[in-house]
């Protein structure tokens, strides 16, 4: 879709309403749920959110990164347990930590085009639920025995397997094809741009202290469904990954847990790991005031792109916000509300440099002059991954939300999204408040 939808579009496509579960810390109290358990309980608190009809929704799109053998489609699992009707056709897409972005954007063409009226799209993640398997010398072993058929043949198989067979695959979230993790390359970004250890445990901080604000004023409580797990039904209605108060003095006696030499990234200014889902509501104009709804905002631009793996990883902000700020015809001091994902304080700090600067405009993006300033008044003021988490899957639509939610809060008129993703790609979207 390379024009700007409110071209070929007159009637809008807005968002009506976004919600998600608490995002916690993974091993911590969805150890026990699978991945679709935590989609059916942001689609069920969406429904219960919106009053919307469970027979209304013509469509589910789910992003997950962490796919689960048992539910691979797990938009379908998600949304059946939800209540929504077999009738409604449901499909997942994975795109690193944009899936769910792509699932919105994925919602967005089926209605634009006339396939559905009215869908729910978002994303799920559980690291806790994550699939560990043997290594490929058990899986062989393994697939060959399904062919054994008499019990001689049987014992011959068990006589042949070895301590070091069952030893299991561990899990790594690392790049395919370069080898490394998100934040090894992440600190050669930092030490590329400039981007000084102080200024990154600063950064997470203030994400901390920003998120502590947003719950203590009411913000974020707007924005997550309460839940219920267990067998006893353990009742949650907040994220436990934020620590306010925390002090730089501590965070600087932190050892770096990448590059254990030189690195400045640590576990207090690099994301965590985190269990969690969040959806958003999408229909056109039309249809919002056919139901009764009452949409928050409407969908003006969003863009992808695709970067140079070694160099550029995490420069997705960088370019997407460039590339899709051009395609609205728009500037950033035109944006009032900025939401970016917050993989690494680092990250973050490194494409606002970029975004900053004349030199990184003429050398990657191809213009005369830098993309913009980027206000921190007005960036991820209720606070962003680094506190709140990041299920891979789920953040793009929080961010969505949150977008919105900030822009009739605050009185914007204008609001970009965007967010870095393995395999070097990026995202930008922006959207309107809905007048």
């Amino acid at each position: 879709m390379k024009q700007n939808i409110t071209n070929y579009m007159e009637d809008k496509i807005v968002l009506i309403e976004g919600c998600r579960t608490p995002f916690l810390k993974s091993g911590s109290q969805y150890m026990d749920l699978m991945s679709y358990e935590l989609g059916q309980l942001a689609i069920s608190g969406l429904l219960a959110k919106t009053g919307i009809e469970k027979s209304k929704i013509d469509s589910v799109v789910l992003g997950t990164v962490i796919s689960n053998i048992k539910t691979s489609n797990v938009a379908r699992e998600a949304s059946l347990t939800a209540g929504i009707p077999h009738t409604t056709p449901c499909h997942t897409v994975t795109q690193a930590c944009i899936s769910a972005n792509r699932a919105i954007v994925s919602a967005i063409g089926e209605i634009s085009t006339g396939i559905a009226d009215v869908v729910i799209a978002g994303g799920v993640d559980s690291t806790s639920d994550t699939p560990i398997g043997f290594r490929r010398a058990m899986r062989k072993k393994l697939f060959q025995a399904q062919k054994l058929k008499t019990i001689k043949d049987q014992l011959k198989f068990i006589s042949s397997l070895r301590p070091k067979d069952f030893l299991p695959e561990k899990p790594s979230i690392s790049e395919f094809t370069t080898g490394k993790t998100m934040g090894q390359d992440c600190d050669t970004l930092a030490s590329k741009y400039n981007v000084s250890r102080k200024e990154q445990d600063e950064f997470a901080i203030l994400s901390h202290n920003l998120a502590q604000k947003a719950w203590d004023e009411g913000h974020l409580g707007k924005e997550v469904v309460p839940v219920q797990v267990g067998k006893k039904f353990n009742y949650i209605h907040k994220d436990n990954g934020i620590r306010p108060g925390s002090k730089l003095e501590k965070l600087s006696k932190l050892r770096p847990a990448f590059d254990k030499k030189n690195g400045t990234l640590t576990a207090a200014n690099s994301s965590f790991l985190t269990d969690g889902a969040a959806v958003v509501l999408l229909m056109k104009e039309s249809k919002a005031k056919e139901l009764g709804l009452q949409p928050k905002a409407e969908i003006i631009e969003f863009c992808f792109t695709g970067q140079e793996l070694k160099e550029e990883l995490l420069l997705g902000p960088a370019f997407a916000m460039s590339k899709v700020l051009d395609k609205a015809k728009l500037e950033l001091s035109q944006m009032d509300v900025i939401e970016i994902h917050e993989a690494f304080a680092g990250q973050v700090l490194a494409n606002i440099n970029c975004l900053e600067s004349d030199d990184f405009a003429k050398r990657k993006l191809n213009k005369s002059e830098k993309t913009g300033i980027v206000d921190r008044e007005k960036l991820n003021c209720w606070g962003g991954s680094l506190a709140i988490g990041h299920p891979f899957g789920a953040t793009g639509a929080r961010l969505f939300n949150t977008t919105a939610n900030r822009l009739i809060h605050e009185g914007g008129n204008y609001g970009i999204l965007s967010a870095c993703a393995a395999g070097a790609h990026g995202h930008a979207m922006i959207i309107k408040k809905y007048n």
